[in-house]
């Protein structure tokens, strides 16, 4: 679950003319496992939306979308027990389907994940004319969002942007109890500043009202019925949303799938991806090992792994550059379990280190301090993260806990665990109430929902596609074996690649779950 987003400033809501045929979808479907006033206030939030429409205009310039996409706003209230209360605007954008009136089928929602990813690139994918998602968008309309407390859609902060992205900061594997009280007072300090900067919205950020933001989009859109596309985190909103609202699906796609289980909402999850990360990140030293002709860093997995040690113990003792030490180049690196995409450029930017190019590893991980839009990003992407995941469940609050645990994961799992625990820390001491997660579960109207999940998925492990399909009945599971890249529906893989198509484009699975080979290895 990786967390991006993208700052701006916000805009005006302008109420455009109802569209022939926008309503609000029936009651049958409505939000009716979290609390009867929620209900009340999504439905009429929904309805309010669906009279009011969306007043499509050219994108901000800030936005860096060009024509033909089109932005706008869609008001949602802050508290749905409170449908009348305050209000903030949630940034949506769309490119209008390619296709003929007679092969449009509505508008496809996007949500990227994170928590704290913005959804407003996914029209680009039209624009840019990717290949993949070329037969549907000759029949739907790409429509991204930014979510509540991202971008451009009021969003919140924890800390100031600039000594946020400051480097280098201190190694997260703790050489002594010292360091472990540092990193406790750091997270403490961080929860503190999100309740100090960001008001009133934050104990609302949960995937609950994301969810019931998500059904105010779709009836602002005129759909009675939404499609959703949602990758990583975006697949819990959208098993959530799924639960809330499942006679208000009309298709929905979750791609590299976090386990709904209630007992593993967030804590338990994040233990998880300390392992898969692992497991992945030696599929990657393996492969750099196998090529170890282009790379000259090893030529033996054990040689990757202990020339990662000695690059990352020289760097605790010498930063990289004066500002590249061992928790900046734990955040360059995992990328590489990360994406496929990454395994090539990762182990070249290595290699040329390891060869005397020292700039361009600074280049690849320092902040530019001068680019103050970006950082505010990089800080709200944070913020939201922390946000959501801390609110939307109990978390431990005794560091007993947190040491036990962390300690012995480390032993086996050491790539990722300590910097992952003290990324989550401040939900310790978070200053807002938190939820009950949501019993993910088949309501009726739920339609087919199509699962797609790779074996060796570091940051959303296998076993989560595989709980959500026992979860929602009818739905297939297609699973890329012996393949770990986060996001399979963006890969070319014609096996995955054309059965999406046939699902999006005519709501037909197959009669039971696929199996499909991985895409193509990473050349190097």
């Amino acid at each position: 679950m990786r967390r991006t987003a993208v700052l701006g400033a916000a805009g005006t809501l302008i109420a455009g003319t109802l569209i022939a045929g926008m309503t609000a979808a029936p009651a049958a479907g409505s939000d009716r496992n979290a609390g009867a006033a929620e209900a009340r206030g999504a439905a009429i939030a929904a309805e309010r939306a669906a009279r009011a429409g969306i007043d499509w205009a050219d994108c901000p310039a800030d936005y860096g979308l060009a024509q033909p996409i089109q932005c706008g706003w869609v008001t949602v209230p802050i508290d749905y027990t409170k449908p009348n209360g305050k209000q903030i605007k949630l940034a949506v954008d769309r490119h209008v389907s390619t296709g003929t009136a007679a092969e449009h089928q509505g508008a496809l929602v996007y949500n990227p994940g994170g928590p704290g990813g913005s959804g407003l690139r996914f029209p680009t994918r039209i624009t840019n004319k990717n290949p993949i998602w070329t037969k549907v968008a000759a029949a739907y309309d790409f429509v991204g969002f930014d979510p509540r407390g991202v971008g451009h859609s009021a969003p919140i902060s924890c800390a100031d942007p600039q000594e946020y992205v400051k480097i280098p900061k201190a190694d997260p594997v703790p050489d002594s109890e010292a360091d472990k009280r540092a990193q406790r007072k750091l997270a403490a300090e961080y929860a503190a500043g999100c309740a100090e900067r960001s008001g009133d919205l934050l104990p609302q950020m949960t995937t609950l009202n994301t969810a019931r933001d998500l059904d105010v989009i779709r009836a602002a859109l005129g759909e009675k019925k939404l499609n959703y596309l949602g990758v990583s985190y975006g697949t819990y909103l959208g098993a959530v949303y799924g639960t809330l609202f499942p006679g208000h699906l009309r298709r929905m796609i979750v791609d590299s799938v976090v386990n709904p289980d209630r007992s593993n909402i967030w804590y338990e999850a994040n233990l998880n991806q300390d392992v898969a990360f692992q497991t992945r990140w030696e599929d990657w030293q393996a492969w750099v090992a196998r090529n170890d002709s282009v790379y000259h860093i090893g030529d033996t997995p054990q040689k990757v792994e202990q020339a990662w040690l000695e690059l990352r113990a020289s760097a605790k003792k010498n930063p990289i550059g004066g500002v590249v030490g061992p928790a900046e180049l734990i955040g360059f690196f995992q990328s590489a379990p990360y994406y496929d995409s990454s395994w090539a450029p990762v182990a070249r930017t290595w290699s040329a280190y390891r060869a005397g190019d020292t700039q361009a590893l600074v280049d690849s991980i320092a902040p530019d301090l001068s680019d103050l839009a970006g950082n505010a990003a990089t800080e709200n992407g944070n913020a939201v993260y922390t946000a959501v995941e801390c609110a939307d469940a109990p978390w431990p609050t005794s560091w007993r806990t947190w040491d036990r645990d962390n300690t012995r994961l480390h032993r086996d799992y050491p790539f990722l665990t300590w910097a992952n625990a003290w990324m989550n820390l401040p939900c310790a001491t978070w200053p807002t109430k938190r939820q009950a997660p949501l019993e993910v579960k088949t309501g009726k109207g739920l339609p087919p929902v199509l699962i797609v999940q790779s074996t060796r998925d570091a940051a959303t492990p296998y076993e989560g596609a595989v709980e959500l399909h026992k979860r929602f009945k009818g739905s297939r599971l297609i699973t890329e074996k012996d393949a770990g890249s986060h996001g399979v529906t963006g890969l070319l893989n014609t096996c995955v690649n054309d059965r999406v198509n046939t699902y999006l484009l005519t709501g037909r699975t197959d009669s039971r779950d696929v199996t499909c080979t991985p895409h193509a290895t990473p050349v190097p």
